[in-house]
């Protein structure tokens, strides 16, 4: 497997990894009819712009690494109580 694809299927690195699985999912399902898979999508772009505000803000706080890890993200998400996205 491709290193590129071997990154993206990383979930340490992709946060979003199921969102694009069911998107990708979706499509296949229904015949890459755009319209019906639009919530997916829309989740997905939700997902990637709450993962990329904490990566920011993790940046300008000097946190290393920018993007918290799998194990991380899940405790972020626990303490919210509620999927941001």
């Amino acid at each position: 497997m491709p290193i590129v694809t071997r990154r993206l299927r990383d979930p340490d690195i992709n946060p979003c990894l199921s969102e694009s699985d069911a998107s990708t999912r979706c499509m296949d399902e229904n015949n890459y009819d755009r319209e019906r898979c639009s919530n997916y999508f829309l989740k997905y772009k939700n997902c990637r712009r709450f993962w990329n505000s904490v990566m920011i803000q993790r940046r300008q706080n000097g946190v290393q690494p920018s993007m918290p890890t799998a194990a991380e993200r899940d405790e972020i998400l626990r303490a919210m109580q509620k999927m941001p996205y």
